[in-house]
């Protein structure tokens, strides 16, 4: 027997006990998806198989607009009391809760592993002490080379440049005070003159001499 009567052959029974299993809806496209990853099932022989279950009543089709739904019949199924449903209800309560817990446990270990991704190996942590350790030694060497120089300033000498530069500085700014109003009163006078030779009359013959 070829592979794709093989297909067709053992089709209607794994759909029909997939939608007794399940007891839901479901499209072609859908029971082809689940069936073709667990047992390999082509699409054809999924189509073929619903439509002949259908047409022989043992499971059930729902047309919605141009889609197709099929389930299992569920007159096979036995009545379930208010009693039973409580316990399912409690049931799907209780998986939930546990479902809740562990995605709760998932979340957390993924943050663990993120963070230990995201942190230094050992061979990397070994590494970088290594460098720290010769970067250490290098500030170790140049600070002893500059407490065994003789030139440092000590400080009497940092004291007596710093007193001697406020008497400089002082004494500079008390001849500031008195060069400035004789610069002022040279540059008035000047200006004066300027002013007295444009404001002299017209009329003044050259040889008259400018008045004072």
């Amino acid at each position: 027997m070829s592979k794709g009567r093989a297909e067709l052959a053992a089709a209607p029974g794994l759909v029909l006990s997939y939608l007794r299993e399940q007891n839901r809806p479901y499209s072609a496209q859908d029971v082809f998806g689940n069936l073709q990853r667990d047992h390999g099932l082509g699409k054809a022989a999924v189509v073929k198989a619903l439509e002949q279950l259908a047409q022989q009543g043992k499971i059930k089709e729902k047309v919605y607009g141009k889609q197709k739904i099929y389930f299992a019949d569920q007159d096979e199924f036995d009545t379930v009391s208010d009693t039973d449903l409580k316990g399912l209800d409690d049931e799907i309560l209780s998986l939930t809760s546990k479902v809740q817990s562990v995605q709760q446990s998932c979340r957390h270990m993924e943050a663990e592993l993120k963070e230990l991704t995201s942190s230094l190996t050992t061979p990397e942590m070994c590494k970088e002490i290594e460098e720290l350790k010769k970067e250490c030694a290098n500030y170790t060497e140049r600070l002893n080379k500059i407490k065994a120089a003789t030139n440092h300033v000590t400080p009497e000498e940092k004291e007596k440049v710093y007193q001697e530069k406020q008497k400089y500085h002082k004494e500079w700014r008390k001849r500031k005070r008195m060069v400035t109003p004789r610069v002022r009163s040279s540059f008035l006078k000047k200006l004066e003159l300027r002013q007295m030779k444009i404001t002299t009359s017209p009329f003044q013959t050259p040889e008259e001499p400018l008045s004072k």
